[in-house]
């Protein structure tokens, strides 16, 4: 056997052959870094730290996103939209 073939992309393994040589380039390796909670979970967990900030302020003048019983629709209907409070009342230095 003049090679090894395990995928039919192996080079002959004469070791007189002297075939063309490229280097390949390679782009760097784009690294994902994995987080413990997934978007909606972390989205779900912002809302919930708000709507204690606000319950503990005296500011929970809108229907909670977690009051399943207030959200319910039926199959084929999309979901009620989740309005956390007004506009005019909304001050987004308060969490930072």
């Amino acid at each position: 056997m003049s090679k090894i073939d395990t995928q039919g992309m192996s080079m002959p393994v004469d070791p007189k052959h002297k075939g063309k040589i490229k280097p390949q380039e390679h782009k760097p390796w784009v690294v994902k870094p994995h987080r413990l909670f997934t978007d909606t979970y972390a989205k779900e967990l912002k809302i919930l730290i708000n709507e204690v900030l606000d319950e503990r302020e005296g500011r929970m003048n809108y229907t909670s996103y977690f009051d399943t019983e207030k959200f319910k629709y039926y199959v084929g209907e999309e979901e009620p939209e989740y309005k956390p409070r007004l506009k005019e009342d909304y001050n987004p230095s308060y969490y930072q």
